[in-house]
């Protein structure tokens, strides 16, 4: 064998080995790199569980809320009706309390006497004006300065 031969067949030889040895080095890389990759793909999807599983939780709190805020709201309806109620009850009320202190005599008479002690009307002309005894009278002068 020619030298020139020789020396071209141990330089393919060497390119050869060369171009194994970067083939195998690519081939370490990549199944590096494969394995790095398959780590994080494996906590994506991990940390992509865990926010599914607290986006579960949440919504099913806020459902929880929702069905809270519904009854709540519920029983408000239900108090604002009741209150309506009794608003319209006590109206009445005090519209039958008036109409009969309209019609009792003596009632006007409390009720005069009443303003009149009010307005600063002294005890003897309360007496006079609403032809009351002194100790009515009495009773209304110190009825109001207690209120007062």
């Amino acid at each position: 064998m020619n030298p020139w031969m020789l020396g071209q067949s141990i330089v393919i030889a060497l390119l050869v080995l060369l171009l194994l040895w970067q083939l195998l080095r690519q081939r370490h890389l990549n199944r590096q790199q494969w394995e790095v990759f398959s780590r994080q793909l494996e906590q994506n999807n991990q940390q992509l569980m865990a926010a599914q599983n607290e986006t579960e939780e949440l919504r099913a709190g806020i459902i929880g809320v929702g069905q809270r805020v519904l009854t709540l709201d519920q029983r408000v309806l239900t108090l604002e009706n009741q209150l309506a109620q009794l608003h319209g009850a006590c109206t009445e009320l005090a519209e039958q309390q008036q109409a009969m202190s309209l019609t009792d005599p003596e009632s006007k008479i409390y009720t005069r006497a009443m303003k009149m002690v009010q307005l600063g009307a002294d005890l003897e002309e309360i007496m006079r004006e609403c032809e009351l005894p002194r100790a009515e009278a009495e009773l209304l002068f110190n009825l109001h300065q207690a209120k007062s």
